[in-house]
This record gives structure tokens, C-alpha cells and sequence, in this order.
């Protein structure tokens, strides 16, 4: 058997690896400096002496390598300022800051914001510095700060024999991914990670510092888990419930590209008839100069003898693959072959230049998403298939595709308005990304970024949705989109709790309008 996989990082940094590192002019003539830092730079110390953390601007060290992204198609934003925050008290001391001083600013975990939404012309208010996690073992449950990257968490809670439900990418924070949902490879099994929010701190727009759960500011609680990041309060910390480690199998099986959309229509049957245990994700993938491939990986609570039982169900509908791998796995090792960091330490498993033994790079990528309501016929698979040959035809030495996720389980069984995260009755959720390298070419960029506008207008149905940590600008109806039949709850949460509109960006749940009865 041969173990061959394609993870999720992987499928995000396509053909072409990581981008290494970038080089960033770090002078003091950005916009951001002209419109927000000669003229107030008294007031800028007087906030670098009041934080117990630190205020990176522009002209000192290292501040290009402060301002970055984890997505490297936004290396060229320059913020006024980074406050890299130790506490709740900082958080506060920031938003009274920004608001004295009328300075735009957005919060920033993980920094993995899809339309760049992680960074500001003004200030950063990062919390990546409140990243500790404490597990309670008999309660079963884990404080988690803010700014927790998953790597970490997965390694903490394993330490335990327990899990929780979470992302692929090692690097994300724990803020962004469970304030907008949080699909993994355990969801069907034990739901999203906002699922298991049984608690936050936050502070909110006037500097308040307030306790969140089913018992206190229930609304809000309701709106973080599933409205997405950034919208609401600044979150400091979350308490998580976690679950019993089960034993893991996983597994990757490929099959020629001429059975393509066979194997997409049979696997979305087989995956919506799945029990819970099962979670897996088709991908069309192109791989640049290395051809197409199609492939479907998972992973399944469980032993491998029995995983081997399911997958021979998935032969009865698509065929034997080409190659297959199956074998078992602890919890920490399943994330990090998932992650794309199989090989590596914890450590190792984060981004280079921004963390003690970190190795992983910055990608290129861009990316819309969407939804399966239903197992697809055939003719419909077809369009899929078609859509990633397409790409291989005008972009051939770009990486991308599409990426059908598996939901149902536990996710589904939870009603649409129970929380935030409306989209509790899909088969998939769909992820169309492309990425680039820092040899490509504007021209091969731009061919990408047409196919992904083509995709988006004449082969994704806008009345699926799509997924608000995807977050996507050329979205229109984006709220509709993102929260359906929850937008209008979550507007009145927002002007409960942020009247001003203080915590704004391009796509941020909006107040409701004039003379609206919500």
C-alpha cells in the first residue's frame, strides 16, 4: 500500500510549496505612517508605556515580519502599529486607544483571515501572546486563550487522553476558527468546535471585560459561536468542552482523473449515509506541471479493520483506487498527517520566523467556498470536474481546485438557529482555492483569479452559501451567504453590544438598517 496524500495544507500551497520568506520594505513612508503615526506619535508612546506587552511600528525591528500574514498575497499591508497584547487589560487599553484617537484597528489571532480582515491601516490589537491552555482533565474541559494556535491545543488536550473538534491547519487560531464554526475531521463525530464554546471572556467595545455563557449575556454566546470573528467583542479566552480520545484510523485512496466525477457523485452518497465515526473530503485537485488528481482522505474513529469495512462500501459505488493507504493513528499524529506536518515536532509544526523552532512557510492562495444541500447527480459532478479541468487548461502551472468536505453526524443534528452556524443541513461544504509561488508570473496569477470569478458566477450555486471562515470579498450578498436565516438575530446582537459599529471591516455583521423592526 502506498501512503500518498494531498493534506489540507497541502492542497492550499498547491504544486508549489510554501512561499519562503518575504522580503518587506520596513521605511517609515506607508500610508498607514503618514495618516496615522507622524502627526500622534506622542500618543502612540503613551500607548507602547501603558501595555505589559509590546507596540511594534513602523521603522523599528522587526516590523515587516510583525506585519505579516499568514496568507503572503497580503505582504504589502502596512499597519501603523502591531500590540502584541499580554492580557485583557492590554485588549482594553487598545480599544479605548483606538477609539480616543478615532484609529481604525483589527483583531488578530491566528492571522489567517481569508480577505486579509486580520490586519488594518490603523492598529492591530494582536492577542497571539494569550495562547495558554488549561486542561481539566476530570471536567473534561480546557481554557483556552484567545490567541492558541491548534497545534497546541491538539498537544495540550492529547496530553489527557481527550480531543476536541477542530481545523487542519496547525497555524490558525483558536479565536478565528471557533467564532466561525470550525469544520474538521472529527466534526461529524463530535460537531463543530463552536459546538463545544461552553464559555468566553471578552472585551467589549467600551472596554467592559465580561464573563459569556449560557448563563450570562446568553445572546452573545449564542452570536460567537458561528458569526464569525471580530464582529462582536474582542474574545480573550474560551472554556471548551472536550471529548474521550476514541482510537483513530486514516486513510487516502486515489483514482485515475477519467473516473473523476464517478468517484465525486458515489462518495457524496456514501459520505451522507456514513455513521458519525466516518469523516472524509473528495479532492479535485491540479497540481500544476504534475497533472490531476483525485482523492479521498479521512479519518475514522475507530480501528483499522473496521475502517476497512466502510471503504469497502465506497469500492461497491466508485471501484477499487489506484493506491491506497490505511493505518492507524493517535489523535496528536492523525492532526499533524492532516496538517501536513507529519514528520515534525510540535514545535516545527509553526510558522518559520514567527516562532522558536517553527518551519513551516507563508502561502499565496485565494479562495471561495460553497455548499452540497444534496448528493449530486452525475451531470452535476461533470461541472465540477469540468470547473478543475478548466483551471489546469488557462493557469496550468498554478495549484488549486476544489476540496468537498464531509458534514452530517453530529454537525447536522443540531438545529440551524441553535447557534450562529446556520448551515446544519448539508452533505459538504465546498473549498475552491488556487495558489502561486514567488516565481509566478502576474499574468498566471491573474488567469487564476479569473477562473476563480468564472467559478464563482456560472458553476457555485449562490443559494447554498458559503462558509464565513472562508471568508471571500467578492462576495455581494455576502451575510445572506454566510448566516442565512441568523443575520437578522446577529444584527440585533450587534447593536446590543457594539452600537457604534466600532468592531467594523469590509464583510462584518452590520447593524440593523433604519427603521428595521429586528
Amino acid at each position: 500500500m502506498v501512503r500518498t496524500r494531498v493534506s489540507r495544507r497541502g492542497f492550499l500551497e498547491g504544486a508549489l510549496g510554501a512561499v519562503g520568506a518575504l522580503v518587506v520594505s520596513d521605511g517609515v513612508g506607508s500610508a498607514a505612517e503618514a495618516a496615522f503615526g507622524r502627526s500622534t506619535r506622542a500618543p502612540w508612546n503613551r500607548l507602547a508605556a501603558g501595555l505589559d506587552g509590546r507596540l511594534v511600528r513602523p521603522g523599528q525591528a522587526r516590523y515587516a515580519e510583525a506585519a505579516l500574514l499568514y496568507n503572503s498575497r497580503f505582504a504589502g499591508l502596512r499597519p501603523a502599529a502591531i500590540a502584541f497584547c499580554r492580557g485583557s487589560d492590554d485588549v482594553a487599553r487598545c480599544l479605548e486607544f483606538t477609539h480616543a484617537h478615532d484609529v481604525p484597528f483589527a483583531l488578530r489571532s491566528g492571522g489567517h483571515s481569508y480577505g486579509g480582515y486580520s490586519s488594518s491601516p490603523g492598529l492591530i490589537v494582536d492577542v497571539s501572546a494569550l495562547d495558554t491552555v488549561e486542561v481539566d482533565p476530570r471536567r473534561r474541559t480546557a481554557k483556552v486563550g484567545a490567541g492558541a494556535q491548534l497545534i497546541d491545543l491538539y498537544d495540550a488536550v492529547a496530553r489527557h487522553g481527550l480531543v476536541v473538534p477542530g481545523g487542519t491547519c496547525p497555524t490558525v487560531g483558536i479565536a478565528g476558527l471557533a467564532m466561525g464554526g470550525g469544520v474538521g475531521v472529527l466534526a461529524r463525530r463530535y460537531g463543530l468546535t463552536c459546538d463545544h464554546v461552553v464559555g468566553a471572556r471578552a472585551v467589549t467595545a467600551t472596554g467592559d471585560q465580561i464573563g459569556i455563557g449560557p448563563d450570562s449575556h446568553a445572546d452573545l454566546w449564542w452570536a460567537l459561536r458561528g458569526g464569525g470573528g471580530g464582529n462582536f467583542a474582542a474574545v480573550t479566552s474560551f472554556r471548551l468542552s472536550l471529548e474521550a480520545a476514541p482510537p483513530l484510523a486514516l486513510f487516502s485512496l486515489q483514482y485515475p482523473w477519467s473516473r473523476a466525477a464517478a468517484v465525486l457523485e458515489g462518495w457524496q452518497h456514501w459520505s451522507a449515509t456514513e455513521p458519525d465515526e466516518t469523516w472524509s473530503s473528495c479532492q479535485l485537485f491540479s497540481q500544476g506541471t504534475a497533472g490531476l488528481l483525485v482523492q479521498v482522505n479521512g479519518v475514522y474513529c475507530g480501528l483499522p479493520d473496521e475502517l476497512e469495512r466502510r471503504l469497502a462500501r465506497l469500492a461497491g459505488l466508485v471501484g477499487a483506487a489506484g493506491s491506497t493507504f490505511v493505518g492507524g493513528d493517535d489523535y496528536l499524529e492523525a492532526m499533524k498527517v492532516e496538517a501536513g506536518c507529519a514528520s515534525l515536532t510540535v514545535a516545527a509544526c509553526h510558522t518559520a520566523g514567527q516562532w522558536p523552532g517553527g518551519t513551516l512557510g507563508h502561502t499565496a492562495y485565494a479562495a471561495k467556498s460553497s455548499y452540497v444541500g444534496a448528493p449530486e447527480s452525475r451531470e452535476r459532478t461533470s461541472q465540477w470536474v469540468a470547473a478543475v479541468e478548466r483551471l489546469a487548461r488557462e493557469a496550468p502551472s498554478l495549484g488549486g481546485g476544489l476540496a468537498f468536505d464531509g458534514y452530517g453526524g453530529a454537525v447536522n443534528r443540531v438545529a440551524s438557529d441553535a447557534t450562529a452556524f446556520v448551515h446544519r443541513d448539508k452533505v459538504a461544504g465546498v473549498q475552491a482555492t488556487y495558489s502561486w509561488g514567488s516565481g509566478s508570473s502576474p499574468d498566471e496569477v491573474a488567469a487564476g483569479a479569473r477562473w476563480l470569478r468564472w467559478l464563482g458566477a456560472d458553476v457555485i450555486d449562490p443559494a447554498e452559501g458559503a462558509y464565513v471562515n472562508y471568508i471571500d470579498p467578492t462576495l455581494t450578498d455576502w451575510a445572506r451567504a454566510y448566516y442565512g436565516s441568523n443575520r437578522a438575530r446577529l444584527s440585533r446582537v450587534k447593536a446590543a453590544y457594539d452600537p457604534a459599529d466600532r468592531f467594523r471591516f469590509a464583510q462584518s455583521v452590520p447593524l440593523p438598517a433604519r427603521g428595521s423592526s429586528v
